[in-house]
């Protein structure tokens, strides 16, 4: 495994691609970062004797897109079908929650409510939850913006009735706004799993196997919102 997993690095460094538009797993501290995903990322170094590029974007669209030019060597991403096109997932290690904010006087108060004529909805392109409401929406009509906090913004200073987005991201974002409230409820639930570029990476099994050792010695428990 150990030969296996020193093959996903190039000349002993790993370039990670970090989705700092999902809060949930993680965030950026004065100018370093911080959660599961670095966390993981930092283990896997070690682990391969290598050191980590951090290689930014702020939408999981983006990571996805960057594929092709060869830009990242491992990242973490939501699951879904239409990615696995373009990547390779592990197993899922985390599970985060999706939901809505909206404006302090509305009259939504739960997810459940979102769903209807007359509403529009801004969206990040690319993100698994805009995947997931093209599918599900049957009233409301759903606006597409850039990232996730490109979305925020929008939402923000326009008159769109409610933004999508990670729980932990819309808390963040939108901490210390009193004109705007998180939605009870969740919208869905999306698992989270490391990636490797190409479809059907053959070197998967052994960062599975990675994974795996993490679940078993502590590192983290999967399958809940850390």
């Amino acid at each position: 495994m150990q030969n296996s997993l020193k093959k996903i690095c190039k000349n002993g460094t790993l370039r990670v691609a970090y989705n700092i538009g999902n809060q949930a797993l993680i965030q950026s501290v004065d100018n370093s970062y911080l959660g599961v995903s670095p966390a993981l990322a930092q283990r896997l170094a070690n682990e391969i004797d290598a050191q980590i590029i951090p290689i930014i974007y702020e939408s999981a669209g983006n990571v996805l897109s960057d594929t092709v030019s060869n830009a990242w060597d491992v990242g973490f991403l939501a699951i879904n079908k239409p990615r696995a096109e373009k990547v390779t997932f592990t197993n899922p290690y985390s599970t985060i929650d999706i939901t809505y904010a909206v404006h302090a006087n509305s009259s939504l108060y739960h997810t459940k409510d979102i769903d209807r004529k007359g509403i529009n909805i801004v969206t990040s392109s690319g993100s698994a939850y805009e995947i997931y409401l093209n599918k599900t929406l049957k009233n409301a009509k759903l606006k597409y913006s850039g990232t996730p906090f490109e979305s925020f913004f929008e939402f923000q200073v326009g008159s769109y009735d409610a933004v999508v987005g990670v729980r932990a991201s819309l808390e963040q974002y939108f901490n210390e706004n009193k004109n705007i409230r998180i939605l009870h409820g969740t919208l869905t639930s999306v698992k989270q799993a490391m990636v490797l570029p190409i479809h059907n990476n053959p070197r998967i099994a052994a960062l599975n196997i990675f994974l795996d050792n993490a679940v078993a010695d502590g590192f983290f428990n999967p399958y809940t919102n850390i």
